[in-house]
C-alpha cells in the first residue's frame, strides 16, 4: 500500500521535530561546564532584546534556574522526547496503524493548549501553531478513516 504524500509529510515534520530537540540538546550540553546565566544574558544582549520583556525574561529566569541535577534531568528529557519523535516518523513512514493513532492523539492533546494561548495572547505564531497541529490531526485521522473503512490511504 502506498503511502500518501500527507503521511509522508507528517513523519519528515516529526522526524525535523525530533532533530531539532536532538540539536538544542548538544547546544545544552556544550554549555554544562559553562555559567548558564551569564550565557543567556550575553545571548540576550547580542540579540537586542529587552531583558524585562516577557520571552527574554523567562529564558533568563530559565537559565537561572538550570544547573547540575535540572541540566541532566533536561537533557534526558529531551533524548526521550527525541526518541518519541524518531519512531513516530519511523511507523508514520513506514505507513504503520499504530503510528498513526499515535500522531492523532500526541497532536491532538496539544490543541486545547494552542486554543487557550491564542485566545489569552493572540498573534500570529499561535495561530500558526494552531493550524499547523490542527492540519497534521486531520491528515492523520483521515488517513486512518480511509484504512478502518478498506480503502488505501
Amino acid at each position: 500500500m502506498r503511502l500518501p504524500d500527507g503521511l509522508r509529510a507528517v513523519a519528515l515534520f516529526e522526524a525535523a521535530k525530533g532533530g531539532l530537540v536532538v540539536l538544542a540538546g548538544f547546544g545544552l550540553l556544550a554549555l554544562v561546564h559553562h555559567d548558564l546565566q551569564r550565557v543567556a544574558e550575553h545571548l540576550v544582549a547580542h540579540l537586542h532584546l529587552n531583558p524585562a520583556s516577557r520571552y527574554p525574561k523567562i529564558f533568563l529566569d530559565a537559565a537561572a534556574g538550570l544547573g547540575g541535577p535540572h541540566l541532566t534531568v533536561l537533557l534526558a528529557g529531551a533524548a526521550a522526547y527525541a526518541a518519541v519523535r524518531f519512531i513516530e516518523a519511523y511507523g508514520l513512514w513506514n505507513n504503520r496503524r499504530w503510528a498513526q493513532w499515535f500522531a492523532a492523539v500526541s497532536g491532538g492533546v496539544y490543541i486545547p493548549f494552542e486554543i487557550y494561548e491564542l485566545a489569552t495572547d493572540p498573534g500570529w505564531l499561535p495561530a500558526a501553531a494552531l493550524l499547523l497541529n490542527v492540519s497534521v490531526v486531520a491528515l492523520v485521522l483521515l488517513a486512518l478513516l480511509r484504512t478502518q473503512r478498506g480503502r488505501p490511504t
